[in-house]
């Protein structure tokens, strides 16, 4: 690895194999009880516990060219396709809703020294499940990364805890008249893990360049949401700005995920 100008260029040993532990808790909650009606949603489980990848799975994570400190870029989608199908056999990154511009996958280069590298990166994915379509709020995740023996010593890409997800089913596909007018039935829930992990994290490494886990975060929910790249105020701040630049406030209703892929 090398650095250029406050840049550095990532690369695995591609010789290394990482092996990822996966987990879906049981679901315990939706809102109009889907999890207890909808076998394919009650089901839901894992398709492999443990799984041993090589390095090159990884390397869709890092970028194509030396990047610095608080840069994004997006994430190759072949190697994170293959992590996912360890969760469920049917990912799917062309949302089957797609209310605006908050599709892709990005990485942003948190913090670097000598020895480590830690990326912080999230991803919008939903699952094909029988009859229906399983979409989490987001993944996010941490690739940390030995610089000296380029390898990963921790990977972690899950749903946040206390996030919700969405499903869409057709619940009543056997009505009269159903084929010529099919619809989704919706709800929405938490999972209390959706996750892929595997190694230790450093505990609190000095680093030579950093930003913090909240801006880094920041940085890229912008890459999703054209609306968080508006300076937003509160409505009493907004009306004692009005006040004072004697300016009227207009009123905006927006519809559809402005931080997230859930309702």
């Amino acid at each position: 690895m090398s650095t250029l100008n406050n840049k550095i260029a990532l690369n695995l040993d591609m010789d290394v194999e990482v092996s990822l532990k996966a987990f879906i808790a049981p679901i315990a909650y939706t809102v109009g009880g889907f999890h207890k009606e909808w076998d394919a949603l009650a089901n839901l489980r894992v398709v492999e516990p443990e799984k041993q990848y090589s390095a090159s799975v990884f390397q869709s994570f890092l970028p194509t060219k030396p990047v610095s400190v608080g840069e994004c870029w997006q994430i190759e989608e072949t190697g994170v396709m293959e992590l996912l199908r360890q969760l469920n056999p049917n990912p799917n990154f062309d949302m089957h809703i797609n209310a605006g511009d908050s599709l892709g996958l990005w990485g942003c280069l948190r913090a670097y020294n000598d020895e480590v590298v830690d990326i912080v990166f999230r991803i919008h994915a939903e699952f094909a499940i029988t009859d229906g379509w399983f979409t989490p709020s987001q993944f996010t995740g941490h690739l940390v990364m030995d610089r000296i023996q380029k390898r990963v010593v921790f990977f972690q890409m899950c749903v946040p805890e206390g996030s919700r997800f969405d499903v869409n089913w057709q619940k009543d596909k056997n009505r009269p008249g159903f084929n010529d007018n099919p619809y989704y039935s919706t709800d929405s829930g938490i999972c209390e893990q959706f996750e892929l992990q595997t190694g230790t994290r450093i505990p609190n490494p000095e680093y030579t360049e950093s930003i913090t886990q909240e801006t880094a975060a920041h940085k890229l929910i912008r890459c999703f949401y054209k609306s968080q790249r508006i300076n937003w105020v509160s409505f009493d701040k907004a009306l004692e700005m009005a006040a004072k630049m004697q300016k009227p406030i207009h009123a905006i209703s927006m519809d559809g995920p402005l931080a997230d892929e859930s309702c």
